[in-house]
């Protein structure tokens, strides 16, 4: 990963500069903590390019692939489980807004940031609902 590839994606997708900490150490932990999203981000765009028809669960765990393939439900009959990698990057695609026609790019790493912010907030509701509804 080049140096300005990882600084587009903590400055664009993070977007680490709008942070209105007022002290040095909340300021540190927060760049941490987006250094760390920044990578995921760059590492699933990556891997999607050099390996995908590999296992989804090499990037993602057991419960944002469940979410990803209850959110990703239509209409259509001929929904395909997320069986691959390249399926599962595509949907969090879709949730950060990409729209998957056949002249387009493979989503790169802002619209990945986004869905998967997308997902995060999905899944956080999940947890809760669990928490309350299941007692």
């Amino acid at each position: 990963m080049t140096p300005d590839t990882f600084h587009k994606i903590l400055k664009s997708g993070a977007r680490a500069e709008e942070a209105k900490l007022r002290t040095a150490p909340r300021l540190v932990n927060l760049i941490a903590v987006l250094c760390i999203l920044s990578w995921r981000i760059f590492w699933m765009t990556m891997i999607n390019r050099v390996a995908p028809e590999s296992d989804p669960r090499v990037a993602l765990t057991e419960t944002e692939l469940l979410l990803l393939q209850h959110t990703g439900k239509s209409s259509d009959p001929q929904t395909k489980p997320l069986g691959t990698l390249k399926a599962a990057i595509l949907a969090i695609a879709k949730l950060g807004g990409y729209l998957h026609r056949a002249k387009y790019p493979p989503p790169g790493n802002f619209i990945l940031w986004r869905g998967l912010a997308r997902l995060t907030d999905i899944q956080l509701g999940f947890l809760l609902a669990q928490q309350l509804v299941g007692k």
